[in-house]
């Protein structure tokens, strides 16, 4: 119990350092920062539900007002900025790709990570993140994800060094991992 809480909140604060990162502030108001590093990061070493918890503790503290964000930005003022749908999506993100680790296995856990943060880390993601910018900016759905397109290659970017590091960790730390040891329950174990 102890060594989950620790975890949980190691990364949230992970989350938080990530944010000290100066961001690039696009023209329609959202950052390109490297906080969705560690929200894959979240998903695809603690799995699904600590996953979620550590980017929901992260994002309760930007709700209670802690500058938190890229750019020291925190309050309830963000929930209704073009990155809305972005910082909502966080921890779902996290959800979705912890929850693709834990059910699919590849031949490296660093591909599995990698492949579940493109899915949770940027899928997810961006469907989020693009309908809470459209809602707040008055744009279309798809003139949304036009604007979101920018941060295709650096997510890209992202979703493979989380495999990497993944994978080191796999290699030096397999028991950090826990989902390492859980049994595929997608029918089909390694692939």
């Amino acid at each position: 119990m102890e060594r989950n809480i620790a975890q949980i909140a190691l990364f949230a604060a992970m989350i938080a350092a990530l944010g000290l990162v100066p961001p690039i502030t696009l023209t329609f108001g959202v950052p390109i920062t490297a906080q969705s590093l560690g929200v894959m990061l979240a998903g695809a070493v603690l799995g699904s539900r600590r996953g979620f918890a550590a980017v929901g503790l992260f994002v309760l503290l930007v709700a209670l007002g802690l500058p938190l964000l890229a750019g020291g930005r925190g309050g309830l003022g963000v929930f209704a900025s073009p990155t809305v749908g972005f910082v909502v999506g966080y921890p779902i993100a996290a959800f979705v790709t912890g929850l693709f680790v834990e059910h699919v296995r590849l031949r490296s856990p660093g591909l599995t990570a990698g492949l579940g943060a493109v899915v949770g880390g940027i899928l997810v993601l961006y469907l989020l993140g693009a309908t809470g910018l459209a809602y707040v900016a008055g744009k279309t759905l798809i003139e949304a994800f036009a604007l979101v397109a920018a941060f295709i290659p650096g997510d890209l970017l992202k979703a493979g060094i989380a495999g990497m590091l993944v994978q080191a960790l796999a290699k030096v730390r397999p028991q950090t991992l826990e989902w390492l040891r859980l049994p595929a329950s997608n029918g089909n174990a390694r692939l």
